[in-house]
């Protein structure tokens, strides 16, 4: 009996032992039978309750904008139906049969001037055809309708040309025109053209300076030309530069870059120089304007009363009558130009005042002109050239 009495300790022990282990925890024995009834509802859950589960979240459908913002969308909406896309080619004939084949040259931008279908564009988005004599030029609207186009005149020394497309008036949205005298550096500028073949591309940023001079294709100077930092690219050329209004101030025509894409430097031709040579594109197909032969300071650099003559064309009517432009002493001191206070009696206040005046002579017509040199007034007169003689 005695020798039972160890047995029946061990077995005792035994029993308090796995009671103590196999006893389950009420806080964990909880948690495991949630997951465990979770996973059990999930699958007799429906298919509908599930995916309610994934439509928690509140979406916030409002559309808010800045005030800045929603002025550039309205620009860009009133705009754009305004700019088109243009595209050229040129025919090439095989040498070794009479097969012609199609071939594209470039593209660029251009937009629309009046609702005949006069298209303004750069000389050099379309130069290409014109050196072939057998190529062709296309022009895409904004929604997407494409026309061949008619060059009607070419200003190869303003790198301006007009194109003219038969579209419908409906289809047909001329650009509102502004001025270019009164700009001033830090002006808001948008650019819409065509980057890269990617047609009604937005870009904006500011008039960077004025007076700028660049060259044309041919060689030939263009004064007072926008400088500005709205990125403009290879397909840009001959697309308008708004101002805030939505006006356009200058046709895009050229970059400063190594790379050949936007540096942040993009030139445009001022409006008031588009708007002069315009009209006489449309009418004889060249610029046939009655011209003084001078270059003028922009208001930006000369913000007295009158119109200095920055230079002086070789041979032009001014040169004959005797005006002078800006110069240097011996010491590199810059001497005023003269400045044009009066023509024909009519005042002359900036140098925006001069190009509308002449718009009533012809060439051959004698005017007299009043400036200002050396702080003394005078008279002299002069018989207004043509600018066919000027090309």
């Amino acid at each position: 009996m005695k020798s039972l009495i160890p047995l029946f300790l061990v077995f005792a022990l035994g029993l308090v032992i796995g009671t103590q282990y196999f006893r389950p925890h009420t806080a964990e024995s909880h948690e495991v039978q949630g997951k465990i009834d979770n996973i059990a509802d999930t699958k007799s859950t429906p298919k509908e309750s599930q995916d309610q589960q994934y439509r928690d979240r509140v979406v916030d459908e409002t559309s808010s904008y800045l005030s800045d913002e929603n002025a550039t969308i309205q620009l860009f909406e009133n705009a754009a139906p305004s700019v088109v896309y243009i595209t050229t080619s040129t025919v090439q004939r095989s040498q070794f049969n009479t097969n012609v084949t199609e071939m594209p040259q470039g593209s660029g931008s251009g937009f629309i001037w009046d609702d005949r279908g006069h298209i303004v564009t750069n000389f050099h988005v379309i130069e290409s055809v014109i050196q072939s004599k057998g190529g062709r030029v296309s022009v895409t609207l904004s929604n997407q309708l494409s026309y061949p186009a008619q060059i009607i005149g070419v200003a190869p020394n303003k790198d301006l040309a007009v194109l003219q497309i038969d579209a419908t008036y409906d289809n047909l949205k001329p650009i509102p025109v502004g001025r270019s005298y009164n700009l001033k550096v830090g002006q808001n500028t948008y650019a819409i053209g065509n980057p890269f073949g990617l047609d009604q591309t937005l870009t904006t940023g500011i008039i960077s300076a004025l007076g700028r001079e660049i060259k044309a294709q041919n060689g030939t100077p263009i004064s007072n030309v926008i400088q500005t930092d709205a990125a403009i690219n290879p397909g840009n050329s001959g697309g308008p530069l708004l101002d805030s209004g939505g006006r356009l101030i200058g046709v895009n025509t050229a970059i400063y870059s190594k790379s050949g894409s936007s540096a942040g430097i993009g030139f445009s031709i001022p409006v008031d120089e588009v708007a002069w040579v315009v009209p006489d594109l449309i009418r004889y197909g060249i610029v046939k304007r009655p011209y003084l032969g001078i270059e003028i300071v922009s208001n930006s650099q000369f913000r007295e009363m009158g119109a200095m003559i920055r230079n002086v064309g070789k041979g032009s009517p001014a040169e004959r009558a005797g005006l002078q432009g800006v110069q240097q002493d011996q010491y590199g001191r810059v001497l005023y130009g003269d400045i044009i206070t009066k023509i024909n009696g009519n005042p002359i206040k900036t140098s925006g005042d001069i190009t509308p005046l002449l718009e009533k002579y012809s060439p051959g017509d004698v005017v007299e002109v009043e400036f200002i040199r050396n702080n003394q007034r005078q008279l002299t007169k002069l018989m207004l050239g043509s600018s066919v003689d000027k090309r």
